[in-house]
């Protein structure tokens, strides 16, 4: 069996218009893709130039096969199970700069290349005052990408017309503000000419971005069963699931969607005001109802995520909360939270994905503040008691005593958390009043919560006759209380 090449699979070639940092397996299965698909539905024509941003990484490895791979796409879409595979082959070009540093500045001189992308992690966009040696690759990211915005103003004498559409995708807030910020702080450390850094920030466009795709990476279990289909050996094949989503804001954000149209491709590319409530979105709807199902979910006996929401009382416990709860606390037009609640519950019952939900389970205490408190605050100002997410609250405290039946629950947390947990279990006689103080105490620990949650009329004495029902009756037996 032959290793796939551009023998096997015809390549096209396309002018480079995309400078990526970033060779790992969520930039291949998520904006490649998105350039790949745009460039054979007909919207878009121009290929990618990748660029390794550590001197470790794969960019040799792709070569061998003249940078193509197999993307697998597999979950369930509208209630459908779907698997699929397709040949990427959008990457015309790859780049060592800690190797080939003259040919990764000579990109800087092209008249076709229009866009940057990145996702050099969380760390990537960091300030290092030490980064000031351009004569050779320079470490960090926010340097290489300095150095190649330097020559490509010198080549074009800071012609303002040949400023970049710069899109970072690192999962950090106000990515692209932050990099910008960044690339202006080091250019004055390296004490650069004002006018190029005038250059930097007028002529260059910078995004915000929020990406959405789980991305396993190279299907290792299945490797020799994709081999025989697919008829070649891939050694750089990636699977990800098959919802998708990436929102932009920034700098002239009309202009950005003309030059990259992807909603044209019918791909679920937003180009939008403002993603903070899409942040919000994602970290309420898919994250918040992740910690609230846990616990209730955990000590009802179920081990996973899927099973959770495919079970008929427990799938209508996460229902209610997301629909009842969480969906009128965002300002995003009420159909386009259905769709996209909808969309994750699909993401649930993926069954090619075994979702644990003690995987999910870790840190659970500040996960649910972060997560899930702004809904109960919301839904509590509004005049709304979100029972749901209160119910689950009391799961979370009956959780931590670190049993479920018989069996010992691997509690991972802060240590304080532990530790005022298991104070508060050891002094626990199974009464009603017992159960009322651990809340009152959990519910009062203003450092943890930064507000008193005591203070909300009927929230305590709720919570607590949820503990009890969970405490003294079968974790399905409880959910009755709460209509579920």
């Amino acid at each position: 069996m032959e290793n796939l090449s551009s023998k096997i699979v015809e390549k096209v070639n396309r002018p480079i218009k995309v400078l990526q940092f970033g060779e790992g397996n969520f930039l291949r299965a998520f904006v490649d893709w998105i350039i790949d698909t745009m460039n054979k539905k007909g919207v878009f024509n121009g290929n990618v130039a990748v660029v390794q941003p550590m001197p470790f990484g794969r960019v040799a490895e792709i070569e061998k096969q003249d940078g193509l791979y197999t993307l697998y796409l597999q979950g369930k879409q509208n209630g459908e199970t779907i698997k699929t595979h397709q040949v990427i082959d959008c990457i015309g070009d790859l780049i060592n700069p800690f190797t080939q540093y003259d040919k990764y500045l000579d990109y800087a001189k092209s008249e076709d290349l229009e866009f940057i992308i990145s996702n050099t992690t969380e760390a990537g966009i960091a300030f290092d005052e030490t980064d000031t040696n351009f004569a050779e690759c320079p470490k960090s990211f926010p340097g290489k990408l300095l150095s190649f915005l330097h020559a490509r103003y010198n080549h074009f004498n800071g012609d303002v017309n040949k400023g970049l559409f710069i899109i970072p995708c690192e999962l950090i807030d106000h990515n692209g503000d932050t990099l910008k910020e960044v690339l202006v702080k080091l250019a004055q450390t390296c004490k650069m000419d004002e006018k190029f850094i005038n250059w930097i920030t007028e002529a260059n466009k910078f995004y915000n971005t929020l990406v959405d795709r789980i991305v396993p990476g190279y299907p290792r279990a299945e490797e020799k069963q994709c081999q025989e289909e697919l008829g070649y050996i891939d050694n750089s094949m990636v699977v990800g699931e098959i919802f998708h989503l990436w929102c932009i804001d920034g700098d002239d954000i009309k202009a950005l969607e003309e030059a990259f149209p992807a909603p044209k491709a019918g791909l679920n590319v937003l180009y939008v005001n403002s993603i903070v409530p899409y942040k919000q979105r994602k970290v309420k709807i898919l994250n918040g109802s992740h910690t609230v199902l846990v616990p209730v979910a955990y000590l009802a006996g179920i081990d996973t995520v899927r099973e959770t929401i495919e079970d008929a009382q427990l799938g209508k416990f996460v229902r209610q909360f997301i629909f009842d709860e969480v969906i009128p606390t965002i300002d995003i037009p009420h159909d386009q939270m259905v769709d996209y609640s909808n969309s994750v519950l699909d993401r649930y019952e993926n069954p090619f994905v075994r979702h644990e939900l003690m995987s999910i389970a870790l840190n659970s205490v500040t996960k649910f503040k972060t997560r899930d408190l702004p809904t109960i605050v919301q839904n509590l100002e509004a005049g709304k008691f979100p029972k749901h997410a209160l119910f689950s609250l009391a799961a979370l405290i009956a959780f931590y005593r670190g049993k479920r039946g018989n069996e010992d629950i691997a509690l991972k947390d802060d240590e304080w958390a532990l530790e005022f947990f298991k104070n508060e279990w050891s002094n626990f006689d199974g009464s009603k009043e017992a159960c009322h103080k651990i809340v009152k105490d959990f519910l009062g620990l203003e450092k943890h919560w930064e507000m008193d949650l005591n203070k909300f009329e009927g929230v305590t004495d709720f919570v607590a006759d949820c503990l009890y029902e969970i405490m003294t009756k079968p974790m399905r037996e409880a959910l009755a209380f709460i209509g579920c």
